[in-house]
């Protein structure tokens, strides 16, 4: 079937489903500022749904086979199966369909140069890091994030300068739709093996995007990592320019006498070629952020920003929402959520947690049957670092209970490797675990990318009402 093209609907309606996503309600924004009429639905009431009613957007919870008739074009995301009434409606009546990262990548296409994050975890971080410094420098890039950035008002940003910024995810080979002029590549780990099947796969998928790749276009990969080493080393070659960074003084960016502060701040000067740029303090936690600081700073020296400058803008970088993010204190504990949502990156947010000197309270919200059963080794192992794991129901997203997988199992697995590990199945019995159990000076750090962030909303909230009636 003949791909749609955006273009041939422009002053269209065009009708969103899964329009309460991250990614999608950030297109839906785009379209309407590009002179599109855009409808959606959604599976649940949100925030971003009333957003968009306020916006004066046509949007509604559930499935509204009726709202289809008379849009130019369907746009969808990748959890919409093509028996969605919506969908099956469309096809009904011959309206074309679009699948979400199709629409991006043809948004995309419209600027003169994209500078595009990939990588299995970090893409959020770091994506948003470059907005904010490019943004705050006047360069005035268009934006497209996975999460929210207080510095751009939200997950996207319209800009004028031809510049677009964007969180490349490997999901379904999302990123292969994507025009890129400069790519980051953080890191390459086992993920989304349920679409991938295995590693070498995900590997050539990688090598496909950075084969987009112009000959006067950029290349910054993490030095250290031995899967994006193998992958770059099978580019075809061009006249690409190609640098790396990481912590080691041999890659051509590296830190200068990285340290951290009482919260795990980093510190650290700015090197490349082995001379010393700048200096950076940064107000995100970790060795993590750090490397992506680094990677930011990167993009921002071979764009040609004045580096100073950038590593000052830097320095108000606070992060994107859900991004160890520091949401409330209820009876003393600290309560921080991350969307970390395969091993690694909730190995990642305990290390940062770690740093603060507290005992610390994992809550993991396992993500699909497909990934847990795919990385339940890694899983069992990953909190190792807390002092206490709780592990809720898995959280299905697109996928159907297969029967042979739960968490009990990961419970009894984690036991085995010696984890304090209990199953708190829902939000409630999670909450009334942590009142009970919990202790002053706690940090509890929520961790998934389902809803598992509504447990600090709800634990928030109770916490208000109760002081009310005090």
């Amino acid at each position: 079937m003949k791909q749609a093209k955006l273009a041939d609907h422009k002053g269209q309606r065009v009708h969103m489903v899964g329009i309460g996503g991250s990614s999608m309600s950030g297109l839906a924004q785009m379209l309407v500022h590009d002179g599109f009429t855009v409808s959606g639905s959604d599976s649940a009431d949100s925030y971003t749904l009333a957003f968009l009613k306020e916006m004066g957007l046509d949007v509604r919870a559930g499935h509204h086979p009726q709202m289809v008739a008379g849009a130019g074009l369907l746009a969808y995301s990748a959890a919409i199966p093509e028996d969605d009434p919506e969908r099956v409606e469309a096809s009904r009546l011959g309206i074309p369909q679009m699948d979400r990262a199709v629409l991006l990548g043809q948004i995309m296409e419209a600027s003169k140069s994209q500078i595009c994050v990939c990588g299995t975890h970090g893409k959020t971080t770091t994506t948003a890091m470059i907005a904010q410094v490019f943004t705050d420098l006047g360069f005035d890039p268009s934006v497209h994030l996975g999460g929210s950035l207080e510095a751009i008002g939200g997950s996207i940003r319209v800009g004028k300068s031809g510049l677009f910024i964007a969180e490349a995810c490997e999901f379904n080979r999302s990123f292969l739709h994507m025009p890129v002029t400069l790519a980051a590549l953080l890191n390459i780990e086992e993920d989304h093996l349920d679409c991938y099947g295995d590693m070498a796969h995900v590997e050539a998928a990688y090598l496909n995007f950075l084969e987009r790749l112009p000959q006067d276009g950029a290349l910054i990969t993490l030095g250290s990592d031995p899967r994006v080493r193998r992958v770059v080393s099978r580019l075809k070659p061009m006249r690409r320019r190609m640098v790396t960074f990481g912590e080691d003084a041999g890659f051509d960016y590296s830190f200068g006498d990285l340290r951290y502060d009482s919260l795990g701040n980093a510190r650290f000067g700015f090197v490349f070629a082995s001379q010393t740029l700048c200096q950076v303090s940064l107000r995100v936690p970790g060795k993590y952020n750090a490397l992506h600081a680094l990677c930011a700073l990167a993009v921002a020296h071979q764009q040609g920003l004045p580096i100073q400058a950038a590593a000052d803008r830097l320095a108000h970088f606070i992060g994107a929402h859900r991004r160890f993010e520091h949401t409330g204190t209820v009876q003393g504990m600290e309560l921080y959520h991350d969307y970390g949502h395969n091993p690694a990156e909730m190995r990642a947010a305990i290390s940062m947690a770690r740093l603060q000197g507290r005992r610390v309270i994992a809550v993991m919200q396992p993500h699909t049957y497909s990934r847990v059963k795919t990385l339940f080794e890694d899983y069992l192992t990953c909190t190792q670092e807390a002092d206490i794991t709780l592990v809720t129901d898995i959280f299905a997203a697109r996928e159907k209970d297969p029967g042979d997988i739960s968490t009990p199992m990961l419970i009894e697995g984690m036991h085995r490797h010696s984890i304090q590990a209990y199953h708190t199945p829902g939000f409630d019995e999670t909450e009334a675990w942590l009142l009970q159990n919990g202790q002053p000076g706690d940090l509890v750090l929520t961790m998934g990318c389902g809803n598992i962030n509504l447990l600090n909303d709800q634990m928030n909230a109770h916490a208000r009402r109760t002081q009310t009636t005090v």
